[in-house]
């Protein structure tokens, strides 16, 4: 084995030019360290905060982007015991996934079940297990609610679709193009609205006859916020979960919320205890092992076309999963 690395990294902020591939030395993991082997990295939206400076980077720059991945667990260090060399594992929450391997804390590891390959590995640890705590744990969805999901063709989006539909919910979602809708209604939405050609919290509306809906999921933000608002019923719920079009404008909260319930929420807060991250994952492999969620990956790219497969999350030109493979 090497004890070099490629990895891509960014020396100072910016747009997706900063990034470089680099040759680096293969990490060595610590007390409670495990290194793994990437055999996919997930592409997400905190990748891209962390690029821009609007989120923190873990350890200051020069910095290799990426929170989640899969692989092999390649070599442990001391007192580690939740895995073993040879092991394979996901992880959501890790810093520099980027790279050819990476070092991570070995209890935030997730041991991946035979039944699910290193693909869905790398998609379902951060957006299916968000879209999991979306749609069972904030406001659970059940028989007789209604949900709004906006960026259904999303990555989070197709799997709250897919998730909504199991626990029995009705689904409205949004998307910008007819391409993405037909993956939406694929996923199961029953009704599918493209902002583009139509004005959501109208139509929404007018799908529940005036009403709105019980649910708005929210990752877009400023954009939509105000919107999802309106298009909630009365004593309804809003979760506003990313800002893929910039943060909310600051709000007159009582005028604009008026008797519904906002909750602004992170997978950190519902994955940070162990236990509860492993109780979370083993409910989302098992809905993929059992078939009854699909994984849409939009496309693998080579770890080189890092900067490309960011500027193609960010002008939205995406449905489903970006990957990149070391």
């Amino acid at each position: 084995m090497s004890d070099k690395i490629r990895a891509v990294r960014f020396h100072e902020h910016g747009g997706p030019e900063v990034f470089r591939v680099e040759e680096i030395p293969r990490p060595e993991p610590g007390e409670g360290e495990v290194r793994v082997g990437v055999r996919f990295a997930g592409v997400n939206y905190i990748d891209v905060y962390r690029r821009t400076g609007f989120y923190p980077v873990p350890g200051g720059l020069p910095a290799i982007p990426g929170a989640e991945a899969s692989g092999v667990v390649e070599a442990v260090g001391p007192g580690v015991t939740e895995v073993a060399a040879g092991d394979r594992v996901a992880f959501w929450d890790a810093a520099g996934a980027y790279a050819g391997a990476v070092v991570h804390r070995s209890e935030r590891l997730l041991l991946l079940p035979d039944d699910v390959d290193f693909e869905a590995g790398a998609t379902l640890p951060l957006q299916g297990m968000t879209a999991h705590y979306l749609t069972h744990t904030i406001r659970p969805l059940g028989p007789g609610d209604t949900v709004l999901i906006h960026a259904a063709a999303g990555g989070v989006g197709l799997l709250a679709v897919q998730m909504a539909k199991l626990a029995g919910a009705r689904v409205i979602g949004t998307c910008s193009t007819e391409e993405k809708a037909e993956r939406v209604r694929a996923a199961g939405a029953d009704h599918v609205i493209r902002y583009t050609e139509q004005d959501f919290v109208e139509e929404t509306k007018r799908l529940t006859d005036g009403e709105g809906v019980d649910l708005a999921i929210d990752g877009v933000g400023r954009a939509t916020f105000e919107g999802s608002v309106a298009a909630t019923r009365i004593r309804g719920h809003v979760i506003l979960f990313g800002q893929a079009s910039g943060p909310p404008d600051p709000i007159d909260v009582r005028k604009v919320l008026g008797s519904r319930t906002l909750t602004a929420a992170s997978l950190y807060a519902y994955s940070s205890d162990r236990n509860e991250m492993l109780d979370r994952a083993r409910q989302v492999f098992g809905m993929y092992a059992d078939g009854k969620l699909q994984v849409h990956v939009d496309r693998v790219l080579p770890l080189a076309e890092a900067a490309e497969a960011h500027r193609l999350l960010e002008g939205r030109k995406t449905s489903g999963k970006l990957l990149l493979r070391p």
